[in-house]
């Protein structure tokens, strides 16, 4: 059976709304989809946040056991949020051992504004997975609500509104992350034959 990791860091919600409706696109096809996050990092004069998250951190077994991955993050700047990037930045060993190569990855974003840069994180977001030798997967534009989105989704990845932390995904963010999940999920499954 196809194993997909969904990978993401959310300090507000946003893109753990959004990892879950990609885990939706990816059993929709039959696929397992393991939902894991990374911890809160201290930042410069604040304490870390530290609660019991809704799914397990991330080990570097999980990128061994995975099939595909998907990979979510806030906008941080443009960027993808430190703690994920901290997490990426362990994988070296990984990377030594090729175990990411040849596998498919999606990326996601959530940012309180639309132009707050959701493309620029996603783009970050991919950089460290071509050094691992993965297969980025788009959203391709045959997805109708890619036409129609008036908040968050673009050919780079699945991506939402947050409106600070208010607004909901709506039906077309919702459309485009289902979606992605389900080709990478299909991407992966074909690739494993």
């Amino acid at each position: 059976m196809t194993d997909i990791l969904v990978l993401y860091f959310s300090r507000h919600g946003g893109t753990k709304k959004l990892a879950r409706l990609i885990a939706r696109g990816i059993e929709s096809t039959g696929a397992v989809a393991r939902l894991r996050t990374v911890p809160e990092l201290a930042t410069a004069g604040e304490d870390p946040i530290f609660s019991e998250p809704d799914d397990p951190f991330v080990t570097l077994d999980d990128l061994t056991a995975c099939d595909g991955l998907a990979l979510g993050s806030p906008v941080r700047f443009g960027n993808m949020a430190a703690p994920l990037k901290y997490f990426i930045d362990s994988t070296s060993k990984a990377w030594l051992a090729g175990t990411l190569i040849g596998k498919p990855a999606i990326v996601f974003s959530s940012g309180s504004m639309l132009h707050g840069g959701q493309e620029t994180t996603l783009q970050s977001m991919m950089l460290p997975l071509l050094h691992h030798g993965m297969i980025i997967v788009g959203i391709p534009h045959s997805e109708p609500a890619l036409h129609t989105t008036s908040g968050g989704g673009s050919p780079y990845g699945p991506s939402h509104v947050t409106g600070e932390g208010r607004r909901q995904p709506d039906s077309d963010e919702k459309a485009l992350a289902m979606a992605a999940g389900k080709r990478l999920a299909d991407i992966a499954t074909k690739l494993q034959h």
